[in-house]
């Protein structure tokens, strides 16, 4: 379809006078071209846009457009502003964008784009904002980029890059002012960012640079976003070593990396400071930091910082503030004045806290967003809170309220005649409460949910575990031969001071107690847990990988830690104890695929009832029933998992084949996003499930002579899925009203042959004008389950694909 057919444009006027088009003053030549939010989908046709010699400034943003013409290139010789951002244009970016040697500014985000980032880049020698975030490429960002010197603006963030970051980077870009690789795996040293004497905006969070802090910290600083790396040092060397300028900077976040020493000394003079994480660092011992100053501030997280000592007064001061945390750390003292009627995120948790829950506070917590007293030795008097917040923000120690200090006492005038008897029965009302309680403490103390509960505390009195242990499932016994339970330490990636034991993996499943057992996996059993510090876990034992040895199943295990995607479920840690290797995950709290569309208990589900009481279920919340109704919900789960698989196979140096892509494997975290689990894990290691599961295996796999599992094998079970999501159905064992079709996808794709799609989608799917969107998405997982591997699309593509018939808002 042509891309200028698309203008409701009264062609008998002169081009010049059509909206968005802009010409010379001659009236002559086309210069410029505003073409964005049109609808326009397709290829650029040949013999439309690459006529326009003279063409200036292109902009096609905001369409549907999926490819070049052969002669769009031909505009390098004018071309100085060119944007094609959120299109769906995918594949290989070709080396002929080396062409636009003139090129000013370049926009190419929100693509789908693939492959490495072209080395002709290196003959943009004008371009001065350069934006690819938000695609598909890998690889390393080219040692040609370097040649780019008039570069202000530099955008990769969120694709898949995994390489090394040019030497001499910093060096080269004299004029750089924002600089954005945020969300990639890109490893190179602090030091390589030396000489961006002009930059305002830095964000490389969530990659692999490594070195001093010094380094990075220069020129005029707004926006420093430097989290989830491997920065290290001593943090005040930042300010004698560059006398940096702390009251430019408005945001800075330095959590999850490794920093040591004590807080910055200077950072009171941070006045303009509205946004600080400090959070999951290696700090030393110290007392609260000096903010007092930081008026503007409206984020603090301190989480997991080594601060001990009283939470000071004068942070009720801080009038902006509105979210603050401060969990895992030490401190004592009571919980100060938080009367800002901002604050709507407070997580106090895992301190050492003591006293009342203030009532001025407690009053203002139905109107927060979120918050968190737990693990502390708080007193919470009178509250109108639920019982479930009671569960999920108050877990662990709380005293009993004092009888004459409940407020909720004091709320009537006292003088009045009948405040006596009022006061009489409050006082006897209260001991005959808290003598009931006793009588249950006593005699009630093994039911499930006071189980759970006390399953929260750390095991500080237990301090002489001895073994060996041996422990059952329905389908397996397994022994962790272990002399003493806290000799063995637990690994914990990004909290490695919270000093776990195999002893406090024992106390939070009740010693592998079958009440914990939430799945018999591919690997052996998986229980669930609550491990200090408020982690809620799922504990995998690993009973087939016995022939390793424990250097070997570290390296794989901390190998793995570092594949992280959005929609991967990440491993967090791990416990050798013995010839017992057993790995830790995030626990899944919305449950997984399989039970969502079927209502059936898979065979590696990470949720079950008897955690429900204990647990603030969002699935519950949502109404998980209601969302699946929607077409959008669905569409957002399939795009979910195809970018984890496309991660798995073109964003890993080697690729990872999943081995068993199935409904089962894809869980929802908190926000009900899609998880896939599984992956990489000793791949084809005495795994009895190595080619897959049933309904969810190729037809190359399940031959008598087949091959090894490849990545096309997962694209298979990726449309088995998608399927599963589009018409609601099972792999095997449903009806399908046809005695010659046996599985979801010979019904299915015969349905698609016979142009039949519209039977085969849910009746429970709201459809609001969706039709074609699922139907071509049925089309999609025709092309996955195609019977030869190369006839299948790789993941790439089907990403680009999926985001082609992404719902409007209203579906």
């Amino acid at each position: 379809m042509g891309v200028v057919s698309l203008y409701n444009f009264n062609f008998s006027s002169p081009v010049c006078s059509w909206q968005g088009v802009f010409c010379d003053a001659q009236h002559e030549n086309v210069i410029g071209l505003v073409a964005s939010g049109l609808s326009l989908s397709g290829f650029i046709p040949d013999t439309t846009i690459g006529k326009l010699n003279k063409l200036q400034s292109l902009d096609l943003s905001n369409n549907n457009i999926t490819g070049f013409s052969s002669d769009f290139w031909s505009l390098g010789k004018s071309l100085k502003t060119l944007n094609l951002s959120c299109n769906h244009v995918f594949g290989i970016l070709p080396n002929n964008i080396g062409n636009f040697d003139v090129l000013e500014s370049l926009d190419l985000s929100f693509n789908n784009f693939s492959g490495e980032i072209p080395a002709s880049f290196s003959a943009l020698l004008s371009v001065q904002v350069l934006k690819i975030d938000r695609n598909q490429f890998v690889g390393s960002i080219p040692l040609g980029i370097l040649s780019c010197q008039n570069l202000v603006s530099f955008d990769v963030s969120s694709n898949l890059l995994n390489g090394t970051f040019p030497v001499g980077f910093g060096a080269a870009f004299p004029k750089l002012k924002i600089l954005n690789l945020a969300g990639n795996e890109i490893h190179g040293r602090s030091s390589q960012f030396s000489g961006l004497k002009s930059i305002t905006h830095l964000n490389i969070s969530r990659n692999s640079f490594h070195g001093s802090l010094m380094h990075v910290f220069q020129g005029q600083l707004e926006v420093a976003d430097l989290s989830h790396n491997h920065f290290q040092g001593h943090v005040s060397q930042v300010h004698f070593k560059f006398n940096f300028n702390w009251s430019l900077l408005h945001f800075l976040d330095l959590s999850s990396n490794n920093l040591v020493g004590e807080f910055f000394h200077d950072l009171s003079e941070a006045q303009n400071l509205r946004h600080l994480n400090l959070a999951n660092n290696r700090f030393s011992g110290q007392h609260f930091p000096r903010i007092l100053k930081l008026s503007s501030l409206e984020y603090l997280n301190l989480s997991q910082t080594n601060i001990s000592g009283d939470i000071p007064t004068e942070i009720s001061k801080l009038g902006s503030l509105r979210t603050l945390d401060l969990s895992m750390n030490s401190l004592s003292g009571r919980i100060p004045y938080l009367g800002t009627n901002s604050l709507q995120v407070l997580d106090l948790s895992c301190n050492n806290l003591t006293g009342e829950v203030p009532f001025s506070l407690l009053s203002k917590l139905p109107q927060m967003k979120r918050f968190n007293f737990s693990y502390n030795n708080l007193t919470l008097c009178a509250s109108n809170l639920s019982g479930k917040t009671f569960k999920t923000a108050f877990i662990g120690s709380l005293n009993s309220c004092p009888i004459a200090a409940n407020p909720d006492l004091f709320k009537r005038k006292m003088a009045k005649h009948n405040g006596g008897l009022k006061l009489y029965l409050a006082v006897t009302l209260s001991l005959f409460c808290f003598l009931m309680g006793l009588l249950c403490l006593v005699f009630g103390c093994r039911r499930k949910n006071t189980m759970w509960e006390a399953k929260l505390l750390r095991p500080r009195e237990e301090k002489n575990i001895s073994g060996p242990f041996s422990f059952e499932t329905d389908s397996a016994s397994w022994v962790a031969d272990v002399k003493l339970a806290t000799s063995v330490p637990v690994v914990i990636f990004e909290k490695p001071l919270l000093n776990l034991t195999f002893a406090d993996i024992l106390f939070a499943t009740s010693h592998f107690d079958r009440e914990t057992l939430i799945a018999e996996g591919r690997f052996g059993p998986v229980y669930r847990g609550i491990l200090p510090g408020g982690m809620h876990v799922a504990l995998k034992a690993l009973l087939h990988v016995s022939t390793m040895t424990d250097k070997e199943v570290a390296k794989e295990l901390e190998h793995l830690a570092c594949i992280k995607h959005p929609n991967l479920v990440p491993l967090i840690g791990y416990c050798l104890a013995g010839d017992q290797r057993i790995s830790i995950y995030n626990y899944m709290e919305n449950g997984n695929l399989q039970i969502l569309l079927h209502g059936v208990q898979p065979i590696e589900d990470w949720s079950t009832n008897i955690w429900e009481e204990n647990t603030n279920s969002g699935a519950q919340n949502v109404g998980l029933e209601e969302l699946l109704k929607t077409w959008r919900f669905r569409h957002k789960l399939a795009l979910g998992i195809a970018r984890a698989l496309a991660f798995l196979h073109h964003g890993c140096s080697p690729s990872i084949i999943h081995r068993d892509v199935k409904a089962s494997s894809i869980h929802l975290d908190s926000n009900l996003d899609p998880r896939l689990s599984g992956f990489g894990l000793f791949s084809g290691l005495e795994d009895h499930n190595a080619h897959g599961s049933p309904g969810y295996v190729p037809p190359e796999v399940v031959q008598p002579i087949s091959g090894p599992p490849t990545l096309k094998s997962d694209v298979y079970g990726f449309g088995v899925v998608l399927f599963e999501l589009i018409t609601g159905k099972k792999p095997l064992d449903d009806d399908y009203q046809d005695e010659k079709v046996v599985n979801l996808v010979s019904w299915a794709r015969g349905l698609v042959r016979r142009n039949q799609c519209a039977i085969a989608i849910d009746p429970k799917i709201q459809r609001m004008g969706s039709d074609t969107q699922i139907e071509e998405a049925l089309r999609i997982g025709y092309l996955c389950t195609a019977d030869l591997p190369t006839k299948r699309p790789s993941m790439h593509q089907i990403v680009g694909l999926l985001k082609d018939v992404e719902p409007v808002a209203d579906q």
